[in-house]
């Protein structure tokens, strides 16, 4: 699997970032091919002091290429062209392979 993780540190007005990232953004992100699952947060906590993200963003592809293809389509590229609607704060976009742990 792997894992594409997008950060997001606090933005200008937080109320239109959560309103416009629910009802506009999202519904873009979602539409990329190849995507497994999502989730997102606006919950975002550090273990000791302030959090230096607002709001987090994951979305699992079964590999590498499948989240380079899903960044590069056309829904891809309008997720990312719509960021600058809402992140007055910026983004930090990684991405990574996962690696199952044995429990």
């Amino acid at each position: 699997m792997h894992k594409l993780l997008v950060l997001y540190p606090q933005p200008a007005d937080p109320d239109h970032f959560r309103d416009y990232y629910v009802t506009t953004h999202l519904p873009l992100a979602i539409q990329m091919p190849g995507l497994l699952a999502w989730r997102y947060s606006f919950d975002v906590a550090a273990t000791d002091g302030e959090a230096p993200y607002f709001a987090v963003f994951e979305a699992d592809f079964a590999d590498a290429a499948a989240e380079s293809a899903a960044r590069s389509s056309p829904q891809g590229q309008r997720a990312a062209a719509d960021v600058v609607n809402y992140a007055t704060g910026g983004v930090v976009v990684i991405h990574y392979p996962v690696q199952d742990g044995i429990g």
